[in-house]
């Protein structure tokens, strides 16, 4: 049961050979120097069948905790939503799941106006008035936010909370490291930003100041407050922010923001062991001619039909990056047409009752936890769908408990925040059932 998935013969390759004027593979690699040639077969196992190879990646595949088996309670960055069967219906078609950047567009209108439509939806939610046709993940979009802000502002100093997500503010170290700008963190009262350590701060050399609500510990920042002492020393705020959240949450752009990115995960893609992943990027009308990465616009033929483009960038926007607003060079089209289905199949009313379900449920999770014995509670700042609970005994052990209760347990705060050791970062979305909850709770009171 070997099946060969080379189509050529030993004949065709010997006439092959023969069209080009060689006779046997190697002479194809003359130029390479003989030291360098390995000169033995590579050290690999045997072929297998495809009905063996199956078998063995099957074996392999059920080694992994997955979600389908397991009740999963971790977040901190992506998020175990309910996935609607629409998706993959849509995605699956071969005219988009295929297809490359949409650079002429009397080919690729249905693309085009797929995320036309997208982009549509992110400033409806956001409170923007211009959104880009998406980015690599929630990261990138705040890394490429700063060094916009930078930009626009002349500015070289940034301000950035510490309660935004750490692996956020680790790719924007490194995006400012070669630009030589200088970033600051932002230390944190009771979950929150700490507003007078920010006000101590801000100067006319500040370009932007950058936070997440809800930020990386669940609780929900005070935009508004922040926006005006960001305003008063004419820089720019961005705020990262959880799509989901915006269900219920004010937009962050009516509060003041100028920049709002964020991960589009948790719009209808899977966890997927860490990507790939969606970074959506919306800005104030005044900035987008700075944005990074591809903008969508509407317009009409010469017959007055409505149609789509790539607009507002010169070609050196990806091909010339010396002369570039931005390296970003691609986007993620694929999983921003999988958060644009999301938004639709989900409707306004869907949006705001998946978000409802989570606060109401993680509110009834973090109710029931801290009448445990030893479990308390950290910041009493208002959250959404994830909280920090302090436990009488270290997570990775707790973890390791709940796992064998084919559970996943909460984030090891203490890796990211020495000061939060022992506590736990848990995330509670609308799959999970009062059981599920109930579940976890009786678990973890069994451990004292």
């Amino acid at each position: 049961m070997v099946w060969s998935y080379l189509p050529h013969t030993h004949d065709d390759r010997c006439t092959i050979l023969a069209a080009i004027g060689v006779e046997k593979v190697e002479q194809l690699f003359s130029d390479i120097p003989a030291q360098l040639l390995l000169n033995r077969p590579l050290q690999l196992p045997t072929a297998m069948s495809e009905l063996e190879l199956v078998t063995t990646m099957q074996r392999l595949a059920g080694t992994n905790v997955n979600l389908q088996e397991y009740t999963c309670f971790l977040g901190a960055g992506a998020y175990d939503h309910y996935i609607p069967s629409v998706i993959d219906h849509v995605i699956g078609r071969s005219e988009f799941y295929t297809a490359y950047t949409q650079y002429q567009p009397e080919i690729s209108q249905g693309y085009l106006q797929a995320l036309w439509e997208y982009q549509s939806m992110i400033c409806q939610l956001t409170g923007m008035e211009v959104s880009n046709a998406s980015m690599y993940d929630g990261g990138t979009a705040l890394a490429e936010a700063a060094m916009m802000a930078c930009s626009v502002t002349g500015r070289s100093e940034v301000l950035v909370a510490s309660t935004v997500h750490p692996h956020y503010r680790a790719v924007l170290t490194t995006y400012g490291m070669d630009r030589d700008y200088t970033i600051t963190k932002l230390g944190y009262a009771d979950g929150t930003v700490n507003r007078e350590e920010l006000a101590q701060l801000m100067s006319k050399n500040i370009a932007a100041v950058i936070i997440q609500s809800p930020n990386f510990f669940g609780c929900i920042e005070d935009v508004k407050k922040v926006a005006d002492l960001a305003h008063a020393q004419g820089a720019l705020l961005i705020v990262a922010v959880d799509p989901i959240s915006l269900g219920l949450l004010e937009a962050p752009g009516i509060l003041g923001a100028d920049i709002v990115v964020g991960e589009g995960q948790a719009m209808g893609l899977s966890t997927g062991f860490g990507g790939p992943y969606l970074g959506f990027f919306a800005a104030a009308e005044k900035l987008m001619r700075k944005m990074p990465g591809r903008i969508v616009g509407q317009t009409v033929d010469l017959e007055g039909n409505r149609g789509f483009v790539l607009t507002l960038q010169a070609r050196e926007q990806h091909i010339r990056r010396e002369k570039a607003t931005s390296n970003i060079c691609s986007n993620e089209a694929l999983c921003a047409l999988t958060a644009a289905v999301y938004l639709s199949a989900v409707g306004k009313e869907g949006l705001r009752q998946v978000a409802e379900l989570s606060l109401q449920k993680a509110h009834y999770a973090y109710r029931e936890l801290t009448k445990l014995a030893g479990f308390t509670s950290v910041f009493t700042a208002s959250y959404f769908k994830e909280f920090i609970i302090r436990c009488p005994k270290p997570i990775a052990q707790i973890n390791e408990e709940l796992l064998q209760e084919k559970m996943i347990g909460g984030l090891d705060l203490g890796i990211y925040y020495p000061e939060l050791k022992n506590c736990m970062l848990l995330c509670v979305t609308e799959k999970r059932s009062q059981e599920d909850i109930n579940r976890l709770v009786k678990k973890l009171g069994a451990m004292v």
